[in-house]
């Protein structure tokens, strides 16, 4: 199985639908599926146009229509009844089959997510072509108690998709990539799963997002990584067809 990670910066609106067709019609030939980071629909600096930007599930019907030719995760902010969500959204062959809400909603510092969205309480595993996944977003990652519950779940492939912020610049490395490195690779060997992160680039209202997509192997090795800062469709091969007891080997080598 091949995976497209869509290293994109979308623009802070509700007009980032061609981009994401234009990517769609790019890969489809080179991959499986195509994951986009999170909110990639919409931007992240939304602040009180969240509620006017949302969008009901009908509204993107679109990426049903492009699923028939490879799986698609996405990004949102998607309203149920009163409630906004910060939301990942899994689609393949026609359906939309999978929604995940962010469980864990950051309110400190540069971060105010918790003021406009409502946040998710449950975390599930799917079926898709290629075995079973789960799907979290960003902040979720840094919840021991969700990296439990995927481990419990283990599934064979554990999307990612973030709006991380560069910190903590060295003189060779980037502080905030380091962690999240630790913390990808942990998800990865706990669960014996593959581990897609998918990062935004680009800047909103001063802050700057890093990218740095990646896999992690079920042995909590990068298998391959995209560039830093800049925008980037990065083709990574994953066995799908991995045997547990093979993951299981991996891990303890």
């Amino acid at each position: 199985m091949k995976a497209a990670l869509a290293q994109i910066s979308p623009k802070l609106s509700r007009e980032n639908f061609d981009l994401h067709e234009s990517i769609v019609k790019e890969v489809k030939e080179l991959a499986d599926i195509a994951i986009f980071p999170e909110l990639s629909l919409n931007g992240y600096m939304l602040m009180d146009s969240v509620y006017e930007d949302a969008y009901l599930l009908n509204e993107l019907s679109i990426f049903e229509e492009l699923s028939t030719q490879m799986d698609i995760i996405v990004g949102a902010v998607t309203k149920e009844e009163h409630k906004i969500y910060n939301s990942a959204l899994y689609y393949s062959k026609g359906q939309l089959i999978n929604v995940h809400h962010k469980n864990n909603l950051p309110n400190y510092g540069m971060f105010q997510e918790a003021r406009f969205f409502f946040a998710g309480d449950s975390l599930k595993s799917f079926m898709t072509p290629f075995g079973k996944a789960v799907v979290v977003v960003c902040e979720d990652m840094w919840s021991t108690s969700i990296i439990d519950r995927i481990a419990k779940e283990k599934p064979s492939f554990v999307y990612v998709i973030a709006n991380s912020p560069a910190r903590g610049f060295g003189d060779t490395s980037l502080e905030i990539e380091i962690k999240w490195n630790r913390i990808l690779a942990t998800a990865a060997i706990l669960s014996g799963a593959y581990v897609v992160f998918v990062n935004r680039v680009g800047f909103e209202d001063g802050l700057g997002f890093w990218g740095g997509s990646k896999v992690i192997s079920p042995s909590g090795e990068i298998t391959k990584s995209a560039k830093l800062f800049e925008k980037d469709v990065l083709i990574v091969g994953m066995d799908h067809q991995i045997s547990y007891v093979q993951k299981y080997l991996l891990r303890s080598d």
